[in-house]
């Protein structure tokens, strides 16, 4: 239960192991990273709010979280697509971050927030039941096995999954690793809070509705690894 206090901000990074810095930002990203996402950044040092939805400036009627955006293809494909759905991505690698506010400055949304920080640090801050979906794209897979551990996808973060999601929302998850879609599928089918509903191959090698595609998949398809798009609904009590 969340208890509406804000103590995460002084605890270390629980979930995230990548790089935070890639090359050097150009004048123009820097600026951006500067002064545009402090506007847009969701504060954990304040309480957390009953309802996500009134986090946005713009009336919304629900909230879906994107956690390791990237670039933000998908993320800024979504938001144009969903204009009365609140939107809050998380990425804390900078680049990925500065890409995203330079897509933002020439084609603004009023539902999309950002945080730059542990996705672990945001799911713990908010209420119960606030989301209406989560999505987590081409997370890191961490092939070697005594790396495993450094996954998102495990049995405390799909806790923290299921206390946020209103019951029926989605959860979905892509990869092109198939050792980490098998991990997936493996803890979800383990966790009482998630139900898979695929009847067939289909279900899993057919993109999202409207899937813009990202750089990484491109990268991933011409290197001969076939993507796998997972879809669990949040188990209603």
């Amino acid at each position: 239960m969340n208890t509406g206090t804000s103590p995460y901000r002084t605890r270390a990074r629980e979930a995230f192991f990548g790089r935070l810095k890639g090359p050097k930002l150009r004048d123009r990203q820097r600026q951006l990273i500067e002064e545009v996402l402090p506007t847009r950044r969701v504060d954990l040092a304040k309480e957390a709010p009953a309802d996500p939805a009134s986090l946005f400036d713009t009336a919304v009627e629900n909230v879906r979280l994107e956690i390791g955006f990237g670039g933000g293809e998908h993320l800024h494909h979504e938001t144009a697509r969903f204009p009365r759905t609140g939107f809050i991505g998380v990425e804390p690698f900078v680049n990925g971050m500065a890409k995203l506010l330079g897509a933002l400055d020439e084609s603004p949304r009023d539902n999309l927030l950002l945080f730059d920080d542990d996705a672990t640090l945001l799911l713990d801050w908010l209420p119960d039941s606030s989301l209406a979906g989560i999505d987590l794209f081409y997370p890191d897979p961490w092939p070697k096995k005594r790396h495993f551990k450094r996954r998102f996808v495990n049995e405390k973060n799909l806790d923290r999954f299921a206390r946020v999601l209103k019951p029926g929302a989605k959860f979905r998850f892509a990869s092109d690793i198939d050792t980490y879609v098998n991990w997936t599928l493996l803890h979800c089918r383990d966790h009482s809070a998630f139900e898979w509903l695929a009847e067939g191959p289909a279900d899993w090698e057919t993109p999202y509705e409207a899937w813009p595609g990202t750089r990484y998949e491109a990268k991933a398809k011409r290197e001969g690894r076939v993507p796998a798009y997972l879809t669990f609904v949040r188990a209603r009590a």
